[in-house]
């Protein structure tokens, strides 16, 4: 009985709760826990719109934007999670089901983040090598993102939300000069990375600025005076606010800020760094392991995985080191067959059919919404990744796999296999279309824990062996080079943040051991310097997913169902890992009864 996970069928999602005598009961939601986690939701979105426009896609909050970074938003925010846990407090967890003791540990778990979070000035670095809020909010004029633009409405709604933009800029100058006076700066390279796409923010030719985006992709349907009415407003409002607010940041960052930033790549350069870095290797692999921990287990599974790699050089009949082994497959034209953009997106169509045809055979439960390909916008292609938006609960917007495509000739095939299976499906798209499905409280319907969203994701892509998919060995070679990544990461972001490496000395890490171009290899190395800690929990939670498969394999024997395993893992949502490894437990000890 896969299709509505078995056990936590029963178990979890309707609350019946299984004792160690194997007693049940039913469980009735308790009603106070449910209020108290509904208060929180709605009131963490209207202290954040912009998430809730990225969650629920309700057409409230399209309109709006907060300015989250201020210190007044700060104190609101540090005020609602000790509120909110306050109110847990009037709960006696003893007493709840087991889905509603799943809600309370992970509504605890987030507050009591939250209260951690802000012991640290975040707010200080609001710009980064992608260029912040100002490039985010102007991708959303492709019309293909998380703002809606297929009415007049939503195109007013749209520019209303912009036209907020210029004081997020002005909190963003005040912060940014904070930062300077204590001490606490982004360091130069990621400024220099991001000032680009800010400074094509100021284009004065209002047709060429991509504020101007949404006006090029009006609608055919809208009537002239429609488009004429919303033509007008948008480049009144770009000409006179959006502009001049962009060049202020600009001016600010090349004159005031740039001069002023640091040296140093890593948080732990920074007044109390160390307790920064820890604090978010704790958030991102909700684990207590220390930096040192990490980055052993990261050179360990760098040798793992090379080791591996060793043998696949052997079919190639290569001749070197294997780090000249990987550059040279890296470079060589026949892993490079695209000429069109469209050629490379029509290659990931053929391999999402086909993915599509093996996944009813590894999955009970598949999620409603429909995942689409699109080419990432213009404007963020030097500094992005290939990544997933996830869909709308409405329906009005599909799983959306973005795909960078600079140079299509340029365009590796080694990789597009994992890179799919991670960031399409059974990855991020299964992960969050299935979350959204689920009959839980809205903050875990919407909520994201990284440890589990992208270990989950890391350990879709080994699901390729199970499909067939690594049988090329050019396809099992960009699974390992990925996987190689992520063990990479462990190293680099803790030799980063912890043990004093320097930019350039990542860089060399990461093309000596992977192979990596050296523009590859710098991009990487300013993501992990902006987002301390987030690059370490691909593969915590991978390593996590992967032991609690073996765990049940071994305990189970025979009655072990990988398709009843992966809804077991998917049916709850984003959880701490600790939170996790318990409900998989419980659902092996009732297998075996």
């Amino acid at each position: 009985m896969s299709v509505k996970c078995k056990f936590l069928l029963m178990s979890f999602l309707l609350g019946i709760y299984v004792t160690s005598n194997a007693d049940t009961k039913i469980n009735i939601p308790d009603e106070k826990l449910a209020a108290i986690a509904e208060r929180y939701f709605e009131r963490h979105l209207q202290l954040d719109p912009l998430e809730g426009s990225a969650t629920t896609g309700e057409a409230r909050f399209e309109d709006k934007l907060e300015i989250t970074i201020s210190p007044a938003a700060q104190i609101k925010n540090h005020k609602l999670a000790q509120d909110v846990l306050r109110e847990l407090q009037s709960v006696d967890e003893k007493t709840l089901s087991a889905a509603d003791r799943i809600t309370y540990q992970v509504l605890t778990s987030e507050m009591q983040d939250q209260l951690e979070a802000d012991k640290f000035p975040f707010n200080l670095l609001p710009i980064d090598q992608l260029g912040g809020l100002p490039v985010y909010l102007a991708q959303f004029g492709t019309g293909q993102d998380i703002q809606p633009l297929k009415t007049v409405t939503q195109y007013e709604h749209y520019l209303t939300r912009l036209e907020k933009l210029p004081r997020w800029i002005d909190q963003a100058i005040a912060n940014m000069r904070k930062g300077i006076k204590c001490g606490v700066v982004q360091p130069k390279p990621l400024i220099i990375s991001g000032l680009p796409a800010i400074k094509a923010l100021t284009e004065n030719n209002i047709e060429k600025n991509p504020f101007y985006l949404a006006i090029k992709n009006i609608p055919e349907n809208f009537s002239a005076a429609d488009k004429a009415h919303l033509i007008a407003i948008y480049k009144k409002a770009i000409q006179a606010k959006l502009i001049p607010a962009t060049k202020k940041l600009t001016f600010f960052l090349e004159n005031e800020y740039l001069p002023n930033a640091r040296n140093t790549a890593g948080v732990g350069a920074l007044p109390d760094g160390k307790a920064w870095y820890q604090y978010q290797v704790m958030h991102h692999t909700t684990t207590t392991m220390t930096a040192d921990e990490i980055h052993e287990l990261g050179l360990k599974e760098v040798a793992r995985i090379r080791e591996e790699m060793e043998a696949i050089k052997k079919t190639y009949q290569f001749n070197g080191s294997l780090s000249d082994f990987l550059r040279w497959q890296n470079n060589d034209p026949q892993f490079r067959p695209f000429k069109t953009e469209q050629d490379v997106l029509d290659a990931y169509e053929v391999l999402n059919k086909k993915i599509a045809l093996k996944l009813p055979e590894l999955f009970g439960r598949m999620p409603k919404a429909p995942l689409i390909i699109r080419p990432e916008p213009e404007l963020t292609r030097a500094t992005a990744s290939d990544h997933y938006n996830s869909s709308a609960p409405d329906g009005s917007r599909p799983g959306i796999y973005y795909a960078v495509i600079e140079n299509p000739a340029q365009y590796r095939n080694t990789k597009m296999t994992s890179l799919f299976l991670h960031e399409g499906q059974p990855g991020h798209h299964f992960q969050m279309g299935l979350q959204q499905e689920l009959s839980i409280p809205k903050f875990r319907k919407f909520g994201w824990i990284t440890a589990y969203g992208e270990g989950w994701a890391l350990y879709a892509e080994t699901l390729g062996k199970e499909m067939g998919l690594y049988e090329d060995s050019n396809q099992y070679l960009g699974h390992l080079k990925l996987e190689l990544v992520r063990a990479v990461r462990l190293v680099t972001d803790t030799g980063l943040h912890a043990k004093g490496w320097t930019r350039e000395q990542t860089m060399q890490y990461m093309m000596d051991t992977e192979g990596s171009a050296e523009a590859d290899a710098r991009r990487a190395t300013e993501r992990y310097m902006a987002w301390p800690g987030q690059a370490l929990a691909y593969k915590i939670g991978a390593l996590k997913i992967q032991e609690l498969r073996a765990r049940a394999q071994q305990k189970l024997g025979e009655k072990f169902s990988l398709r009843d395993y992966h809804d077991v893992v998917l049916c709850d949502g984003v959880l701490p890992l600790s939170v996790l490894d318990t409900k998989v437990n419980a659902w092996i000890e009732a297998q075996q009864k």
